[in-house]
């Protein structure tokens, strides 16, 4: 059985990491989905938001599952006994930056790396990108399934509230 893991933050979820992931599915005859759960890095959607929407999103694939993970995703690759990573590339800049991750996996574990360019209408699409418009009232009902949008809409206006008040509180 081949197995790959696809790796990432997923904060939030995009339609360029579901087109990724469902190309993936297509591939292997099973994809974990692998959320980096990082205590040090500052994310909008906690680990279990941010697994439950991926759930969500891939209810229809019977060969992918999510699970959440911390440390390197060549341990975890390990663990599960994946023969390769799946990586999506927006651009050369992304592969500038994913080859040297690529040769180190490799090296350290033997599991490969496979890059698959991002459709080109998902190519400028980021989960930061869509984080930043979202939070300046900018329209992203096009790069996000519509329950991601509405809590990354609850989450964003949560946010600005509790900003408002601490700002009142200053006062």
């Amino acid at each position: 059985m081949s197995r790959a893991v696809c790796p990432g933050s997923f904060d939030p979820v995009t339609h360029g990491h579901l087109d990724i992931i469902g190309r993936a599915a297509r591939l292997f005859d099973e994809v974990v989905v692998a959320i980096g759960v990082n205590p040090s890095k500052s994310r909008l959607f906690g680990p279990e938001e941010r697994v439950a929407m991926l759930e969500r999103a891939l209810a229809g694939f019977t060969n992918v599952r999510v699970e959440g993970f911390t440390g390197l995703v060549t341990d975890f690759c390990v663990e599960h006994d994946a023969q390769a990573i799946v990586k999506g590339l927006r651009s050369s800049g992304d592969f500038d930056y994913e080859l040297p991750m690529a040769h180190m996996n490799t090296a350290l574990t033997r599991v490969e790396t496979v890059f698959l360019p991002t459709a080109t209408g998902q190519s400028f699409v980021s989960s930061s990108l869509v984080k930043e418009v979202a939070s300046f009232g900018g329209d992203v009902a096009a790069f996000v399934p519509d329950f991601v949008l509405e809590a990354l809409t609850r989450r964003l206006a949560e946010r600005q509230s509790a900003q408002r008040a601490e700002q009142q509180g200053d006062a």
